[in-house]
């Protein structure tokens, strides 16, 4: 039997520790602290699902990824998504390009005017045409990693918490994989999902691989959570979408904020509006009082159906190539799987699947996922 070890119990490490197990591989997840820990991109209880992308291919993945989130919502006998549909606007946002890329994977949608929008969202203040997709939703990604976890170690996977990996060693006999307290795991194959914690550990990898990862940019995402106004916008607590809106001025993006913030309030940020760090080991998970400033003054211009003050504010990491692209690669029996997280997240059982296909050479990784990958 080949036996694989997965570093990084984050939502791809999880998903790919799911797939090889239930292929019937031996496998252990391997997590430096405990699965969705608050030091890494998969914590929380609110992440965007959406099928909005300019490349029609990244959209047919979508759909795809769909299918995989309702297998997993089945086995696990739970939600993990909550329906809540998304807005686009915006000029660098292309609503009409967006809602044709849509029409042709067959996902539904509409595209109106920015009075007719107002009238049916009055919290969120629209200046151009919108595109309104139903079948978005919010990813509960906390319980998305136990599930999958959960899931692996039912098909008899070993899940390893406080085991953080200091190197990854090639023997001739095949893999060893060293945790930082010199504990070992020996494997056929390793994948290495590893996320903010990725530039770190690269330097301890085989040269070769090594050489064929693109540099990684690790960034401080800040988020706040500002209350709802009832009869300001008329909508229930409940009815808020998604949305993302980009303009010259600013990029932003918008979601219902999910038990860890109350279900009381929406979930707003700046995208990569926080500063890039050497890695995940520098998050301080301090807020930045300027980008704090710039995210109110946009609610209080764009968002009238929130009360523009905070209630809360958290941080996590987007891992992003320079292209904002994510990859599935590997050299010497190393796999690397480094999506980017602010995008990665509503692909996870997917790229599990794709991720133990390239370990296992069941099938052939897409090219698109060799350097390349998910633009925004």
């Amino acid at each position: 039997m080949t036996t694989y070890v997965v570093v990084g119990a984050g939502l791809a490490g999880a998903a790919t520790a799911w797939e090889l197990a239930r292929r019937g591989h031996g496998v252990t997840l391997v997590e430096r602290t405990t699965p969705a820990n608050e030091h890494g991109s998969s914590h929380g209880s609110a992440r965007i699902f959406r099928y909005g992308y300019p490349d029609p291919f990244w959209t047919g993945l979508v759909v795809q990824a769909r299918d995989a989130w309702d297998e997993l919502e089945a086995l696990a006998g739970q939600r993990l998504i909550t329906p809540t549909g998304s807005l686009d606007h915006g000029a660098d946002r292309r609503p009409d390009h967006l809602a044709t890329v849509m029409a042709g994977a067959g996902v539904e949608h509409e595209l109106m005017s920015a009075a007719a929008a107002a009238e049916r969202w009055p919290g969120i203040a629209f200046d151009s045409d919108v595109l309104w997709h139903p079948g978005a939703g919010v990813i509960d990604a906390e319980s998305s990693v136990l599930a999958m976890a959960r899931l692996a170690a039912e098909a008899g996977a070993t899940v390893l918490t406080d085991w953080p990996v200091a190197q990854v060693v090639p023997d001739g006999r095949g893999l060893r994989v060293v945790s930082e307290a010199g504990a070992e795991l020996r494997a056929d194959h390793v994948v290495v999902s590893a996320g903010g914690w990725l530039p770190d550990l690269l330097p301890t990898l085989p040269e070769a691989l090594v050489r064929r990862v693109p540099r990684l940019e690790v960034r401080k995402e800040q988020a706040y959570h500002f209350p709802y106004v009832d009869d300001a916008s008329g909508l229930p607590v409940d009815g808020w979408p998604t949305f993302i809106h980009k303009i010259p001025e600013i990029q932003v993006y918008g979601l219902p904020g999910g038990r860890d913030a109350g279900f009381r309030g929406q979930k707003v940020a700046e995208y990569n509006g926080g500063p890039a760090i050497p890695s995940a080991a520098h998050s301080d998970g301090r807020i930045d009082p300027a980008n704090r400033e710039r995210v109110v003054a946009y609610v209080r211009q764009h968002l009238p159906g929130l009360v523009p003050e905070p209630y809360a504010e958290t941080t996590c990491l987007f891992t992003n190539t320079p292209d904002e692209n994510f990859v599935i690669d590997g050299v010497a029996g190393i796999t690397i799987l480094s999506p980017c997280s602010g995008h990665g997240a509503k692909f996870a059982p997917l790229l599990g699947r794709l991720a133990a296909d390239a370990a296992t050479g069941a099938a052939a990784v897409p090219p698109a996922f060799r350097l390349a990958g998910v633009a925004a």
